[in-house]
């Protein structure tokens, strides 16, 4: 196959979970169980009145109000039926729209935003609260952790006004939208999860990207790659960084994540977006799913159609994204040849054409809101 060189920008990437979650078991070893399970969310989202949240409407350019003093930033791009495109990393949002979807947007309004406690949405947390190394670990999970990011997303259904969200999620964000839909999954019209992060069961049962980037990437740059795994993985110092510190620490696992895309033929650029990342927001969604869990009976709820994109030079196993088709109902897997971690911008025209394709199946011009 002819090596293809495609950029693709650092807010783009959208790996961090796929690897750094794998270590979960290293990096928060005193929590065997997560605090996230299913139906949490749904839990809350009953007690919730129909008026909440009181929020701008969805064509506004001011932040979304999803809780009090918790303001997201958003941005659109097409006219037509919504969909909601929900960012990976955690924490490494979109600046611009996916290229894949463009071509879309003459019948589609694609939502794109910044996660709670990254980008330019609110981060609530600038340093972890409690006594206890437990007290802290509860509070940066409360804050920004899974069920949060997930109640969020329905704040935002109800901003938009649609009785069902279609989504698009990429990355962790394909993780976060099979959440939703099994949480919620009257909400949900249609799914679709691109590239989905390995994490739908811990530890993950086909490796983890910690060893195929140390397999990937230059032998001399293999020294300084434990070097930084033996600082990410230092528990005891990273409750005292802040938040803005904690971003700079997750950042840096993008270099060597660059360094071994390219060992795989793709030309990847840093770009110069690192204040984008989360800080403390990326180590919540480890702290929620703990140690050990196994989400794919969960999924069995998610009732809806779903499309599953997988590039087929990603760094994770093709059997990753199988995962998430064996365990939603009414799921199909389209495998890109030829593509890595972001087929949206590997192959732009032939993902709008697979993409475009499934919505209009699953919505139509008088689907249902």
């Amino acid at each position: 196959m002819t090596r293809r060189s495609k950029k693709v920008v650092f807010w783009s990437l959208g790996v961090l979970v796929t690897g750094l979650a794998a270590a979960a078991g290293g990096l928060w070893y005193l929590m065997q169980q997560p605090f996230y399970r299913p139906g949490m969310v749904r839990a809350v989202v009953a007690a919730w009145p129909d008026t909440l949240p009181v929020a701008r409407g969805a064509e506004a350019s001011a932040p979304w109000t999803v809780a009090p003093g918790v303001r997201i930033h958003h941005f659109a791009s097409g006219a037509g039926r919504n969909v909601l495109v929900i960012h990976g990393g955690p924490g490494i949002p979109f600046r611009e729209p996916m290229a894949g979807l463009e071509p879309l947007t003459t019948r589609y309004r694609f939502h794109y935003y910044d996660q709670r406690g990254c980008g330019r949405s609110t981060r609530p947390l600038e340093r972890p609260h409690g006594r206890s190394f437990y007290d802290r670990l509860r509070s940066v999970e409360g804050d920004l952790g899974l069920g949060a990011q997930i109640a969020d997303i329905e704040r935002i259904r109800r901003i938009l006004g649609d009785r069902q969200l279609l989504l698009v999620g990429h990355s962790f964000g394909a993780f976060l939208a099979a959440l939703y839909a099994a949480e919620l999954p009257e909400h949900v019209a249609g799914l679709v999860l691109v590239a989905p992060a390995e994490v739908l069961v811990m530890p993950a049962p086909h490796g983890e990207l910690f060893g195929s980037v140390r397999d990937l990437i230059p032998k001399t740059l293999r020294p300084e790659y434990e070097a930084f795994l033996k600082e990410y993985l230092d528990m005891g110092r990273l409750f005292e960084l802040s938040d803005h510190e904690v971003s700079a620490l997750n950042a840096r696992f993008i270099r060597f994540y660059v360094a071994a895309a390219r060992a795989r033929g793709f030309h990847v650029e840093e770009g110069d977006a690192a204040s984008d990342i989360g800080g403390f927001m990326v180590q919540a969604q480890y702290i929620s799913m703990g140690r050990r869990h196994d989400y794919r009976r969960a999924l069995r709820a998610a009732q809806t159609p779903a499309l599953v994109i997988h590039g087929e030079r990603d760094l994770q196993p093709e059997e990753a994204s199988r995962d998430y088709v064996d365990a939603l109902p009414q799921a199909r897997l389209f495998v890109m040849r030829g593509s890595g971690h972001v087929p949206f911008a590997d192959q732009p025209e032939r993902f709008a054409e697979v993409v475009g394709q499934f919505l209009d199946e699953v919505s139509g011009p008088t689907g249902p809101r």
